[in-house]
């Protein structure tokens, strides 16, 4: 009898949750199951958090939509507010560049950094054999804020 109380209130929980939903969940787990492998299941919280969350990028497209000054929103505008999700792939691409790109900056500062150590010392200051790359000085100093 307790395991039929304890089934019920999940029922009850459940159908609480889904007058919650943005979306009918019915429309949101056919979506799914177009775009998942026929063998796949789909559990109970899945449906329901996939709904939310598509919910949760709705309500964001539509901030960046409210941010527009004028009253009729056009479709330019619905595709610039869309960019982030629609283009995820190219955005993390642009990303890796970048960062190879400034690590090949930092490269070059080190290098240039040692040749001027090397070349264009004075002879009235005290040597410092000691030469911390821009990169190894950055490390270094990731591990003492870490500390």
């Amino acid at each position: 009898m307790a395991e039929e109380e304890i089934y019920q209130e999940e029922i009850e929980d459940i159908e609480d949750k889904e007058e919650d939903l943005p979306f009918a969940k019915a429309e949101v787990v056919r979506l799914m199951k177009q775009n998942l492998d026929s063998d796949k299941m789909i559990r109970e919280r899945v449906k329901v958090e996939m709904n939310k969350f598509l919910g949760d990028i709705l309500k964001q497209v539509c901030q960046q939509l409210n941010e527009y000054p004028y009253t009729t929103i056009e479709y330019e505008m619905l595709k610039e507010s869309t960019y982030p999700y629609t283009n995820i792939k190219r955005i993390n691409q642009e990303k890796e560049r970048i960062l190879l790109h400034l690590n090949a900056i930092k490269a070059d500062c080190d290098a240039l950094a040692m040749d001027v150590q090397k070349t264009l010392k004075l002879k009235d200051v005290v040597d410092e054999d000691e030469f911390t790359p821009l990169s190894m000085a950055t490390q270094e100093e990731d591990e003492e804020i870490e500390e």
